[in-house]
């Protein structure tokens, strides 16, 4: 049996960059899925297929967001357990998981399949891109398995101190889709359909091959077939850590879809637009999202072992060393947006959209450094029910009602709508700075 990584000893720095920097070529890959296929169906088709695969992977992403949220509830109590020193618990979480994700896994394959088209007209998808876009999402909801396999695995080893083996699988998925993309898109002309089969494949591949290499590497911890079925108190840590992420997860991308839709009214440009200006902020996002996941981690270990001190000081050091970054994605962002946006389209329209757009959006690249290391912290501490509610404030009280108004103002453009993100962002940096402070002495493990 491999031993875990403990975090609660010794210095933080090296350990926290150390861990942050395989996060974060994780979550680069993971992001590459959806940029990929928009950026090889951007070279080789029309906006109306720009707009079927960036308005198609938003609502996937979604989905996506949902298990992500669940899984960090699994990152979070292996962390504990490993904190409190009590590894033999840890088996009975991931027999857990199983049963308990294979259910969540099967029943959002039925209601993405059943529900695609509606969701697909809720989006005021343009009428050019409809049909791509339907069948972008359907045969993408068929690979949601995959999704919620890689989602587990990878958060079972992120919450034992290992994020190099996550990286190693998503990496293998991100290779695949690159080839699947270039040959059924670039070669058979596929379009919008090839993408998704192309993404489905990777995925697939992706968590086979993590399967085969756990099976010959083994596990982190033992697991025995008496272990997999529903433990009820497990499933209720997990729920009680995860449910609240993941339902802010869901909200939080719905109102960018909403936000989407909204946009989508004003033409087939603002839609392509908009899809590959999300794009580009995945991107953009990458660090102070990996120090959220990393800072999770070190912090939900140091809770267990009743280091409070540790943990407040961890959240600390990735706040400062995050903004450094988003510094420097600020000035990229503002001034270079339109080289940005051209790796995703070929139109000169869709650019310059885009690039307007970035102007505005770029003031968020330094606001969520500090926002995702207070999340980050909350999130390690348990405190996820205060993530959730912060995180639906922002979006459904700033950022959609912004973002409609502004659309409503004759001759609009791209870079007043941009500011709805980073104003949402302020509100919620006020809300953490607030509760952190009144809360502080009252985390308790």
């Amino acid at each position: 049996m491999k031993k875990s990584i403990n975090f609660t000893e010794g210095k933080i720095f090296k350990p926290l960059i150390g861990f942050t920097m395989p996060i974060l070529a994780a979550i680069f890959l993971q992001g590459m899925y959806g940029a990929i296929d928009l950026l090889v169906v951007g070279q080789f088709g029309d906006a109306s297929s720009v707009s079927a695969v960036a308005t198609g992977s938003q609502i996937m992403q979604t989905i996506t967001g949902i298990v992500t949220g669940l899984s960090m509830g699994i990152t979070i109590l292996v962390g504990q357990k490993i904190g409190e020193k009590k590894i033999d618990e840890v088996e009975k979480i991931i027999g857990t998981c199983i049963c308990l994700f294979g259910t969540i896994a099967f029943m959002l394959t039925v209601i993405m399949l059943a529900s695609g088209r509606f969701l697909v007209k809720l989006m005021n998808t343009p009428t050019e891109a409809f049909e791509k876009t339907i069948s972008y999402v359907l045969i993408c909801s068929l690979g949601i398995v995959f999704i919620v396999a890689y989602n587990v695995i990878s958060a079972i080893f992120r919450g034992s101190g290992n994020s190099k083996s996550p990286l190693l699988f998503v990496g293998i998925a991100c290779v695949t889709n690159v080839l699947g993309d270039l040959v059924l898109i670039g070669v058979f002309r596929l379009d919008a359909i090839g993408a998704a089969v192309a993404t489905v494949f990777a995925q697939a591949v992706s968590v086979f091959i993590s399967l085969i290499i756990i099976k010959k590497r083994g596990l982190l911890f033992g697991l025995s077939r008496k272990s997999i079925c529903f433990h009820k108190i497990e499933i209720k840590k997990i729920l009680q850590f995860g449910a609240p992420i993941a339902l802010q997860d869901a909200l939080t991308n719905i109102s960018f879809l909403i936000i989407t839709a909204i946009i989508n009214t004003l033409g087939l440009i603002a839609s392509a637009s908009i899809g590959v200006s999300e794009k580009i902020v995945v991107f953009i996002m990458l660090i102070p999202m990996s120090f959220m996941d990393s800072v999770s981690v070190f912090v939900a270990q140091n809770i267990g072992a009743c280091q409070l001190e540790r943990a407040k000081k961890t959240m600390y050091i990735a706040m400062v060393t995050s903004l450094s970054f988003g510094a420097i994605m600020f000035g990229i962002s503002f001034w270079h947006g339109d080289i940005l946006a051209g790796i995703f389209s070929s139109d000169s329209n869709v650019i310059a959209a885009c690039a307007e757009y970035m102007k505005s959006y770029a003031i968020d690249c330094i606001l969520v450094c500090i926002l995702f290391c207070f999340i980050g912290y909350f999130n390690g501490s348990g405190k996820t029910i205060f993530v959730m509610i912060q995180g639906i404030l922002a979006a459904f009280a700033f950022r959609i009602p912004i973002s409609y108004f502004m659309s409503k103002i004759p001759g609009v453009t791209m870079l007043q709508i941009g500011f709805a993100s980073p104003i949402a962002t302020a509100f919620s940096i006020i809300i953490c700075i607030i509760y952190y402070k009144h809360t502080i002495k009252n985390i308790t493990v």
